[in-house]
């Protein structure tokens, strides 16, 4: 079993990604979806934390290793990147949706250098467009951004033109094209609900919606 595909096994084992092609999930932007992804229940599975905590290092040491400072997307990535700051031993920051509305009005949060080489850690990658505001925030605070690396990746077009436009690599520990493959082998889904699943990932704005 490759990693990505060991990675996505844990995720539907603790049921962080549930799969309902049947009953649709409304996500907050309003796209309805047969997939919901919650990588915040990792952290309530000790050993399987762990494991992801360990396999995000290696991607990070692996295809980032000129990183010398790591950077947390605020919620659900702060955790991910203190693990992985403290395991690698690099400093470590996050970043705010928004500057704070008192005190020091910070909207990055932790010490840094101007120049300094920064991996961004996020726990998941839909559109995209949040994670790289986060990454023109931190190369206008004079950060060298390396590229950014994420728990699970929807796969969606529109996500990986935005990358590729911003000029920002990024590596996810698994995807939905691994995880449905899974789901197959596994049986938990059926051929027509696999159908229906690779058809929401075509086009998921309109997906579900009259």
């Amino acid at each position: 079993m490759n990693n990505k595909k060991a990675v996505a096994e844990k995720l539907l084992q603790i049921n962080a990604i549930k799969l309902s092609p049947d009953k649709p999930f409304t996500w907050a932007s309003g796209w309805k979806s047969p997939i919901y992804c919650d990588n915040r229940k990792i952290l309530s599975f000790p050993f399987i934390r762990d494991f992801i905590k360990s396999e995000m290092c290696n991607v990070i040491f692996e295809s980032f290793s000129q990183a010398n400072l790591l950077a947390g997307v605020a919620t659900a990535g702060i955790p991910w990147g203190a693990m992985a700051a403290d395991q690698l031993k690099l400093p470590y920051i996050y970043v705010r949706p928004k500057p704070k509305e008192h005190g020091l009005g910070n909207q990055v949060e932790g010490f840094y250098e101007k120049g300094m080489n920064v991996v961004v850690i996020e726990d998941l990658i839909s559109t995209g467009k949040s994670s790289l505001e986060v990454v023109k925030v931190l190369k206008n605070s004079g950060l060298e951004v390396n590229g950014l690396v994420s728990i699970f990746n929807y796969g969606f077009d529109e996500a990986q033109e935005a990358f590729k436009q911003a000029n920002v690599p990024y590596k996810s520990l698994t995807d939905y094209h691994t995880l449905i493959e899974l789901a197959m082998e596994k049986g938990i889904v059926s051929v027509n609900e696999e159908k229906t699943l690779l058809d929401w990932r075509e086009n998921p704005a309109k997906w579900g919606n009259p």
